[in-house]
């Protein structure tokens, strides 16, 4: 998937068009878009660490910084690549480093994350989902937004939970609706890559279909949960995902966006 960056012709375009064209076309439409050769995800680990080994920490470094954490490298591995850096690096650029990726990623995954996510979007939070924990890895929170002719309720993960694997039965009809209203999270059917929710996506899900969706590790994430009517529809609630299995689906270098 190509990248598609202005970033060069935004500010540069009029003083040095050339460059802005290499920086907007060839580095970012090119080198950033051969996927096939590193994910976006590992170009984004080579070049934190190139820029931090050079001391630049300006704007340009957070904006790689927030790249990195969109493209799935997480707060605790972040931490690690500086610290290991820093023995190359030098100590005073990674320290310099880490205040700006602090920023980036935060700290605050408890009641302020909480409310900031529940501030972001117009359906509540609701209650802890204690009818289903046994179903959760984490605390989720259950929000009924309509209990009459189709079911719809607004789940919402903190980070790094996920529910079990699961299937949607129904003779005829049936399935499930998620429709991504706050934060990052994933969904993933069995045999194939994981695929990135944000907000606004859709994922239809026929029944039959053994699957799980959950937050991403460092966000919260809330999705409106749609009851498709059927015929005879049950749920089967199967085997947990493991935190190795769960890691690896939310940090897949070939998950494909586009299969959203």
């Amino acid at each position: 998937m190509a990248i598609k960056q202005t970033a060069g012709r935004d500010a540069l375009g009029n003083f040095a068009p050339k460059f802005a064209e290499l920086n907007d076309d060839v580095l970012f439409g090119e080198v950033w878009s051969r996927e096939d050769q590193l994910s976006l995800r590992d170009r984004s680990l080579v070049t934190v660490t190139a820029l931090m080994a050079q001391g630049l920490t300006d704007s340009s470094f957070r904006y790689h910084l927030e790249s990195a954490k969109k493209n799935g490298i997480t707060k605790e591995e972040i931490a690690e690549i500086l610290t290991h850096a820093a023995f190359y690096a030098g100590w005073p650029k990674a320290w310099a480093a880490f205040r700006m990726a602090k920023e980036v990623w935060g700290e605050d995954t408890g009641e302020n994350a909480m409310a900031e996510h529940a501030a972001s979007m117009v359906f509540p939070i609701g209650a802890p989902n204690e009818g289903f924990a046994q179903y959760f890895s984490g605390k989720s929170y259950l929000a009924p937004v309509s209990k009459e002719q189709v079911g719809v309720f607004n789940v919402t993960f903190e980070p790094g939970c996920r529910n079990n694997w699961h299937i949607h039965h129904a003779k005829t009809g049936g399935g499930q609706l998620l429709i991504c209203v706050a934060g990052r999270g994933f969904y993933q059917e069995w045999g194939k890559a994981a695929v990135e929710m944000l907000p606004g996506d859709v994922v239809n899900i026929p029944a039959g279909v053994k699957h799980w969706h959950g937050a991403a590790p460092d966000s919260w994430f809330s999705h409106l949960a749609v009851e498709v009517p059927g015929v005879e529809t049950s749920n089967e609630w199967l085997e947990a995902v493991s935190d190795a299995d769960y890691i690896k689906a939310t940090t897949n270098k070939e998950r494909n966006e586009n299969d959203r």
